[in-house]
């Protein structure tokens, strides 16, 4: 059972796009929700700047040199700031059995092309957006959904179409996408927090 408002925390490796206009969101008042925690395996993360800027809990989790031990830190630091959802903003590393299993059915990751076929090992950033354009398809889309064992592979929460145009390069979708995406988290967290999408 998830309360409210949302008690959320991030995982980001680089920037944390989405996470900043969640945190956004939360600021102005149009999400029911609260930042818990910022976590990333990258010690020279912007997100990790824009936590501590916005005076959010962070932590830098090395994940490399010993992936147990890193993922037991996680799950116990995840549940000591409170956090009861998990919003993964560009977190390149996969997530441990503890982690997993502490916040099974509540990990939630955006992915930048329609699932499963362009998902999967490997299949992030600018790949999805070659393999789409190589695949020859009408559109690509964003798919928020929950996360398990296997790269990209959890149940579908959200979607929504991004229009494949004549021409386009992977940069080009690359960056329509980019600009979609973190206004479609805050959408879909903003449904989860009225009850108007109930997490499986």
């Amino acid at each position: 059972m998830i309360s409210q408002p949302l008690k959320l925390g991030f995982l980001a490796s680089g920037a944390g796009s989405s996470a900043r206009a969640i945190v956004g969101a939360i600021r102005s008042g149009e999400l029911a929700a609260e930042a818990r925690l910022m976590v990333s395996n990258n010690k020279g993360a912007a997100a990790l700047d824009f936590a501590r800027d916005a005076g959010i809990a962070s932590l830098y989790a090395p994940t490399q040199a010993d992936p147990a031990a890193a993922d037991g830190k996680l799950a116990d630091e995840l549940a000591a700031h409170g956090v009861e959802l998990i919003v993964l903003s560009g977190y390149l590393r996969q997530l441990g059995p503890v982690t997993l299993g502490r916040y099974a059915g509540r990990v939630l990751n955006i992915h930048p092309g329609p699932l499963p076929d362009f998902g999967g090992h490997g299949m992030y950033g600018r790949r999805v957006h070659e393999a789409v354009l190589a695949a020859g398809v009408a559109e690509s889309g964003i798919v928020i959904h929950l996360v398990d064992a296997e790269y990209d592979r959890g149940p579908v929460i959200a979607r929504r179409s991004v229009e494949v145009r004549p021409g386009d390069t992977p940069e080009a979708l690359e960056a329509r996408v980019r600009a979609l995406e973190p206004g479609f988290f805050v959408e879909t967290l903003q449904r989860i927090a009225r009850g108007d999408l109930d997490l499986p």
